[in-house]
């Protein structure tokens, strides 16, 4: 699914499948809602709008079935980590159960 950039309010980025009728919605805090049966007109009027935040809130959010889930991290997150906190060190003593 190709994503495209959409600017305002909470949201960072929306992606839409044809086939599926399915709108992915990324937002800023990585939350990432999948709207299910959204016509095709729905998608290009919504990165058609002046104003996507209105239009979500106003024509999509809790009118369609959704799932919500996060958004993937980027591959170097971990990485990213650990030179900002350091390596975890490995776990060598197992606990074992009583």
């Amino acid at each position: 699914m190709e994503r495209r950039p959409i600017r305002g309010g909470r949201l960072k980025s929306a992606g839409y499948d044809a086939r599926e009728q399915l709108l992915e919605i990324e937002f800023v805090d990585g939350t990432l809602k999948t709207f299910k049966a959204v016509p095709a007109e729905v998608w290009r009027r919504f990165v058609a709008s002046p104003n996507p935040a209105s239009f979500y809130a106003d024509r999509i959010d809790e009118e369609y079935p959704v799932v919500t889930g996060r958004a993937a991290g980027s591959p170097d997150a971990r990485g990213k980590l650990d030179a900002l906190f350091g390596t975890p060190p490995e776990d060598t003593n197992p606990r074992s159960s009583d």
